[in-house]
């Protein structure tokens, strides 16, 4: 993905969906909510605190609330994309322009906001302990340089590694993530920098 830096740049690149998003951010502008840019994604907040964002997709377009696993969700348009892995976030999916109800949008703009000025907010166990799948304990107990360049990773990344080659349900595909991860693990990188406002 390429890095943009405001929020019409990315609607100028967005190669589907920009009519679409230009709506949901004009509805988006008449809150409160300050805009800005993060992970190259239109993102709103208040108190420096990320509250919702928005994106186009191949199939669809649409916002996530950051803490949206709080808000009431009446009309039950909310959905937890990564059920085993999502916490707070919740998307609301659209088709098309005619999807969007700005009314029924900014209540829930509204209640995110409110939740937010509350402090309802999910957050992460950064104590979480660390379990390392036997497949990457393998490779690191037969290459110290391997496992030296491990060690010096921080907590969450070294834990976004094992997750990864753990949540692999095959052995193929374990063997096939180590192989791909294992050049990354040497060079420092975690394995979603990319994702991230770095």
């Amino acid at each position: 993905m390429k890095k943009v830096y405001s929020v019409e740049e990315y609607l100028e690149t967005a190669e589907k969906w920009s009519n679409e998003l230009s709506k949901l951010r004009e509805i988006i502008l008449k809150t409160e909510l300050i805009e800005t840019v993060k992970w190259s994604i239109p993102t709103y907040t208040i108190n420096n605190k990320n509250v919702l964002g928005f994106a186009g997709f191949k199939n669809y377009f649409g916002l996530w609330f950051f803490q949206g696993v709080f808000l009431k969700d009446f009309e039950n348009v909310l959905i937890n994309a990564q059920e085993d892995k999502t916490k707070g976030m919740r998307q609301w999916r659209f088709n098309s322009i005619e999807d969007i109800n700005e009314p029924l949008i900014l209540s829930y703009i509204q209640e995110v906001i409110d939740n937010q000025k509350q402090g309802k907010e999910i957050t992460i166990d950064r104590k979480k302990e660390t379990i390392i799948p036997h497949e990457l304990q393998v490779v690191l107990d037969k290459n110290k340089t391997i496992k030296s360049f491990f060690m010096d990773l921080s907590s969450y990344k070294q834990r976004e590694y094992c997750e990864y080659i753990a949540s692999a349900k095959r052995e193929a595909t374990k063997i096939s993530r180590l192989e791909k991860i294992i050049p990354m693990i040497e060079q420092g990188v975690g394995l979603n920098d990319k994702y991230r406002n770095c």
